[in-house]
């Protein structure tokens, strides 16, 4: 029995567009070009692998040679020529792997097979897989019959890079693009072969394979043989990851648990059990981001359908996500995603997974931190209170702090010397801008209050809110770290004075030019360095440096790096509004002189002539012909 056994991607090929699998709108062309008699002389299948490029060229050339199709459009499978094709002895049907047949020598082969009309049938079909492995002097010998072939010669060609075909080919085909197989798709497959083998197969276990294979049914295919060769015939949702050496969802729902319990020791515990089975550290990181994608999925229901997860743990998921806030899941995988990518480079990679889980245990109290600090009024920190000062309106005379009681009638203060009434300045706006308000330090309390008359009435205003003595305004409520800000902005004005105003100069202009060509070449950024070393600039004052090159493809060069030249100058020379602009100048004095210098044969043996007068007698005695 061993000697008759055959792999299921051979035994449950296809042998009809119908049985074709996730390919509907290539199968249903094709049979509607075979319906109507639109056939085109030259297809090109493309897609990725294992999704039934090779098996629709097959049915294809099957089909259209049939003697009796079906009213469908499939071909019968009874008549002498489908059977010749099933038993591989059809002389209508030519295969060719361009993988080691890509030399001229074969194409001439081929090119000279194609002049002999078909024996048996309408059509001679040629296949032609991995194609783009022909070399380009294959290509370009095979041009011109694909383009004009004879009416009985169709040409079908199959890659999985589609872009590595030349656009000469390109044109003269019909291109056809084959997409990935999904999940759905595969599964029922699987199921419908598993059902006809009398294999037992749980549904979860033939989804975790349709997701392995990403897309290619060829490879479901192979690990289903393999695991049911594994099983003995019983394949469940934990043999199958067992088999394929993938982790249970289990141990992430576990992980996650741990992780919003903030249990370091559970969660590296956890870790340590999973690298002792002997899973690498990038396979844990991979599906822990797919684990946190789900949850993130499931908060939302319109994006259930993008759930790829078995159905017995859909309800698990989405119990899940009720549980797990939104903060935490985006900045896991934040978390997650750098992780991943610093893998390759991490030297201990056991400690920089459990790095990566330690930051997860805690990242739940980081963002509720986050989310509380974020809540506090601008300038309020949780250790430092606004001084009460701030909230006391100033005598703008004294220069001390008012006290704000209700006295029932005026008490006159002692007889005292008066002092002579000075001037109080006006402010010309309340709301002017912070670095024009004076410097006003914070008031200490007074040994005696002192009383003012009773204002007169005026609109009734919140208790806590300071009035302007000068306008009888509201004032303007200034925090103490605004108070610094201001006190360190007038110190730095005091002791350095005005900032220098500078002026664009060519040398200002050069100068920078050439700091920024340094700029490039310690960043090891050679080819810029070498194509801004072509380059000259221009000053043109007040505030614009033009960027000479030498032609278009060169001026790319600074059109490219246009915004970090601009924050370069600008910080090196002090000039806020500078501009970068470019002109391609070309010296035609230089094109001039290299016209001058070609010559012509004639000319050169004139010129040769002209100095070796014997030349021209050589050439008579010799009898010799020049040839221009």
């Amino acid at each position: 029995m061993s000697d008759n056994y055959v792999v299921s991607a051979r035994k449950y090929r296809p042998q009809t567009f119908d049985t074709v699998v996730g390919q509907e709108h290539i199968t249903t062309t094709l049979k509607n070009a075979i319906k109507h008699q639109h056939l085109a002389h030259a297809y090109l299948f493309c897609g990725p692998r294992g999704v039934g490029k090779t098996t629709c060229a097959r049915i294809l050339a099957k089909t259209i040679n049939c003697e009796s199709p079906t009213a469908d459009m499939e071909a019968c499978g009874v008549c002498s020529t489908c059977q010749s094709f099933k038993n591989n002895t059809s002389f209508n049907v030519f295969e060719l792997d361009a993988a080691s047949n890509n030399s001229v020598d074969d194409i001439r082969n081929l090119i000279d097979q194609v002049r002999f009309a078909p024996q048996q049938g309408k059509y001679k079909i040629y296949i032609i897989d991995e194609v783009h492995m022909l070399s380009a002097a294959a290509f370009n010998a095979f041009l011109k019959t694909l383009e004009e072939p004879p009416p009985y010669a169709i040409f079908i060609l199959a890659t999985t890079e589609k872009h590595k075909i030349l656009p000469t080919i390109l044109s003269r085909c019909q291109i056809f693009d084959f997409k990935r197989i999904t999940t759905n798709d595969i599964v029922s497959h699987l199921h419908s072969i598993a059902t006809k083998e009398s294999v037992i197969a749980q549904e979860a276990a033939l989804h975790v394979i349709a997701q392995k294979s990403e897309g290619c049914m060829r490879d479901a295919l192979s690990m289903l043989d393999r695991i049911v060769s594994f099983t003995n015939g019983m394949l469940t949702y934990g043999n199958t990851m067992e088999h394929l050496n993938m982790l249970d969802a289990d141990f992430y729902f576990r992980l996650t648990d741990h992780m919003l319990s903030q249990d370091v020791s559970g969660t590296l515990l956890a870790l340590d059990e999973v690298l002792e089975k002997g899973f690498e550290g990038n396979v844990i990181l991979e599906g822990l981001a797919e684990h946190m994608r789900n949850l993130l999925l499931c908060k939302d229901p319109r994006m259930a359908k993008l759930l790829d997860v078995p159905n017995d743990h859909k309800p698990i998921y989405h119990e899940k996500a009720n549980q797990v806030p939104p903060s935490f899941v985006i900045s896991a995988l934040n978390v997650i995603n750098d992780a991943e990518l610093e893998y390759k480079n991490a030297t201990n990679k056991r400690l920089h997974v459990e790095m990566c889980l330690i930051r997860l245990c805690y990242l739940l109290q980081a963002t509720d931190v986050k989310k509380n600090l974020s809540s506090e009024p601008i300038g309020f920190t949780p250790t430092q209170a606004i001084p009460q000062a701030t909230t006391q309106p100033v005598n703008q005379s004294t220069n001390t702090p008012v006290v704000q009681e209700q006295a029932p009638a005026y008490i006159p203060p002692a007889p005292q010397p008066q002092p002579a009434p000075q001037p109080v300045p006006q402010p010309s706006s309340i709301e002017q801008p912070v670095s024009n308000i004076e410097k006003q330090p914070i008031a200490q309390p007074a040994p005696q209050p002192v009383y003012q008359d009773p204002p007169t009435p005026q609109p009734a205003r919140s208790t806590n809110q300071p009035i302007n003595q000068s306008t009888n305004q509201p004032a303007r409520r200034i925090s103490a770290n605004l108070l610094g800000d201001i006190e360190a902005e007038l110190e730095q004005l005091a002791n350095n004075g005005p900032k220098e105003v500078k002026i664009l100069t060519t040398e200002i202009a050069l100068d920078a030019f050439e700091k920024f060509k340094d700029s490039l070449k310690e960043q090891n950024r050679n080819a810029y360095h070498a194509q801004f070393s072509t380059m000259f600039v221009e000053a043109l004052p007040p505030d614009e440096v033009r960027v000479v090159a030498g032609s278009e493809f060169v001026e790319g060069y600074v059109l490219e790096e246009r915004n970090k030249m601009i924050d370069f100058f600008r910080k090196l020379t002090g000039i806020a509004a500078l501009r970068i602009t470019t002109e391609v100048r070309i010296d035609t004095s230089i094109q001039k002189d290299e016209q001058k210098v070609v010559l012509s044969k004639q000319e050169m043996y004139e010129a040769m002539a002209q100095k070796n007068p014997y030349l021209d007698q050589l050439k008579n005695n010799l009898n010799l012909q020049i040839e221009y």
